[in-house]
């Protein structure tokens, strides 16, 4: 189902990207990025920082990142200033592609278990999966990211993972 060939990938990916929605916000003025445009998260910069506090609650339990310091639902206020937004992204990106470089197959046949604020219970499953979870996270939460810079008159650009990454 899921190597650690795809692991690297997805995380290549989701830099790339990153960097592609960040350049296009940052032409966006402060409260521009901060409209409320009808997405699960309200504002373009809400969706941004709930992505990176997603990241990094999953890396907690992956990784032994630090945990979040804020709950789920307040996850949209993690960073206020969208320069320090964008650089904690980029050293995200660069911890995600590191760990992703130490994945192995003996790393994904194991199981996670966590407790899950969203459930309010323990929580057992398949890093293989989680790892499916987690990549299907962002690209679904970055793809409003993307409607949004659209709605705002930015095109960020192509989004096909085979027109972003090199063919291998």
């Amino acid at each position: 189902m899921i190597a650690p060939e795809y692991i690297r990938t997805m995380a290549a990916y989701n830099a790339e990207m990153n960097r592609r929605i960040y350049a296009a916000a940052a032409r966006l003025t402060d409260e521009q990025r901060r409209e409320d445009r009808g997405l699960f998260w309200k504002s373009l910069h809400g969706t941004l920082c709930h992505l990176l506090w997603g990241d990094r609650q999953w890396m907690s339990r992956l990784d032994g990142w630090p945990p979040n310091t804020i709950p789920n639902p307040q996850s949209p206020t993690l960073i206020h200033d969208f320069n320090e937004l964008r650089a904690a992204r980029v050293e995200a990106d660069a911890k995600l592609e590191d760990f992703a470089a130490r994945v192995d197959e003996a790393f994904l046949t194991t199981d996670l278990t966590w407790w899950s604020g969203a459930a309010k219970k323990q929580m057992s499953m398949n890093k293989r999966l989680l790892m499916v979870h987690f990549f299907n996270h962002q690209t679904h939460h970055r793809g409003q990211a993307h409607a949004a810079l659209t709605m705002c008159g930015i095109d960020p650009g192509d989004t096909d993972l085979f027109l972003i990454l090199p063919a291998a």
